[in-house]
């Protein structure tokens, strides 16, 4: 099967759901509110929409029309969304300078300003992992560590996310393939296919994917106005969410956002097809490694101290 070919699981989803938006249609008052009923038919459309890979240029406007409406109604934001498509010969990947990580967690809070993650703590796409300078126990480390001042003496960090790996475990175990990888490397969600079975989560052993369980709450005075479908597009509750590199920003030639935020340098990230970039000379040159890399899923994230 290829990955654009459909499912019996994914046809048995958009039959299921089909059968749950006609018998809500069937129960809507004649007395709604114009704005409910325009809400429900932008909702209905969302659930009965094709799969993004499958769909034609004019459905990707309406879709994007319809997440435009979404925003505006849900959030009180004013975004323009877009679907920003793969660079060619690119694949993205990134490595980070564990050196001179020192804990500060700005890669985090600029990733949840330019994702319209929801705030609070439970929806990071980053986690920053403290541990004791004499032990590597990723099971044990702490990623709520809160200290008055970083960093600590005698702690190590590890910030850990999304891999992008070439061989996804979280891909294989999607049930509707409302997850894939692109043809630049980055592994993405169609949150409009996601059906919130956390089958991905369980199956990733790096703990990057994260369930979506309410609305969140964006301040207007934070919010991105420019978003992507397949990136920081606000996301709707009951999906799986997870770091996508940025791809709103990287496939128009800027960086990811935890790179401009991070005050020490320690991440690098780019296209490993380009020999002349920095992230090949990295790999080529550093003593890298990469985390749980005996499991096979060859992740395209390299960790290095130098």
């Amino acid at each position: 099967m290829t990955k654009n070919a459909l499912s019996p699981h994914a046809h048995k989803r958009r039959t299921f759901l089909k059968g749950i938006a006609i018998t809500a249609t069937a129960s809507l008052g004649t007395a709604s509110a114009m704005d409910t009923t325009t809400s429900f038919s932008d909702t209905l459309e969302r659930l009965l929409q094709r799969h993004f890979t499958k769909m034609s240029p004019a459905e990707v406007r309406e879709a994007l029309q319809r997440i435009e409406r979404d925003a505006q109604r849900h959030h009180g934001l004013a975004v323009t969304c877009e679907a920003t498509p793969p660079l060619p010969q690119v694949h993205f990947a990134q490595a980070l300078n564990l050196a001179v990580c020192k804990g500060t967690r700005r890669c985090v809070e600029a990733c949840v300003r330019e994702n319209n993650c929801g705030r609070g703590g439970h929806l990071e796409n980053i986690r920053v992992l403290s541990m004791p300078q004499t032990a590597v126990d990723l099971e044990r480390a702490d990623p709520y560590f809160n200290p008055p001042q970083v960093p600590e003496t005698g702690q190590k960090y590890l910030p850990v996310s999304c891999q992008h790996c070439d061989n996804p475990p979280c891909v294989q175990a999607c049930p509707v393939q409302a997850t894939w990888k692109e043809p630049d490397g980055i592994v993405v969600v169609d949150y409009d296919w996601c059906i919130g079975c956390r089958y991905c989560a369980v199956s990733c052993p790096y703990g990057a994917r994260h369930f979506n369980w309410g609305k969140p709450h964006i301040p207007p005075e934070d919010y991105q106005a420019r978003t992507d479908y397949l990136g920081n597009r606000p996301r709707p509750a009951g999906v799986m969410e997870k770091c996508t590199f940025c791809l709103q920003r990287t496939r128009k030639g800027l960086l990811p956002a935890c790179l401009e935020a991070c005050p020490t340098g320690a991440r690098i990230f780019g296209n490993i097809l380009d020999p002349n970039s920095e992230i090949r000379y990295v790999i080529e040159n550093k003593s890298v490694y990469r985390l749980k890399e005996e499991l096979g899923t060859s992740p395209k994230f390299w960790y290095f101290i130098g």
